[in-house]
């Protein structure tokens, strides 16, 4: 990949998938375009979206000072056209969109799978489900924080794909052990 650190290089196009795209990858679209601003510029997709983003997801977002005005649950179809933004990376954060047939993305982008539990599954009381998301967004950030802070202009590819491998894997991403073991 080694990329120029030059004034003209664009942003890098970042696309997170996940099957519903309602929570998880639009997080991930908010958390990445904050962090990387000016960088990187971060899209959501789903294999089969909800149609609408979850109401907690945008609930946290919000009480987080997040801009959730662009935000919205779409097909990876509209990535996959002729004239879709060049994707120079594809992250999948749920592990059914990780194992589901991906269409051709322009640009033959870098992918990793970086799969974070589904807090949309959760069930329990409102500060559950609350706790659940607030999680989720935790090991998004974590995993988005090391990523935009990789240096993508000293990386060859293989390095690249390596770091982005141990991103997935990192441990801040699983869920916290219990206080009873």
């Amino acid at each position: 990949m080694t990329v120029p650190d030059t004034p003209e290089r664009r942003p890098f196009n970042v696309l997170f998938l996940c099957t519903g795209n309602s929570a998880r990858s639009i997080m991930a679209e908010a958390i990445l375009n904050r962090a990387g601003r000016g960088n990187f510029r971060a899209f959501s997709a789903g294999s089969h979206p909800k149609g609408k983003v979850h109401p907690q997801t945008i609930a946290l977002l919000r009480k987080l000072h997040y801009d959730v005005s662009g935000l919205r649950s779409k097909s990876w179809l509209e990535f996959s056209q002729p004239d879709s933004p060049k994707l120079d990376f594809v992250f999948t954060v749920c592990d059914n969109a990780a194992g589901e047939a991906c269409p051709y993305w322009p640009g033959q982008p870098m992918t990793a799978h970086w799969g974070v539990p589904d807090p949309a599954a959760v069930e329990g009381t409102e500060t559950e489900i609350s706790l659940a998301f607030a999680d989720a967004f935790r090991m998004l950030a974590n995993r988005i924080n090391i990523f935009v802070s990789l240096p993508l202009d000293k990386l060859d590819r293989l390095s690249l794909q390596r770091q982005l491998d141990a991103i997935g894997r990192t441990r801040d991403a699983a869920p916290p052990a219990s206080a009873a073991e």
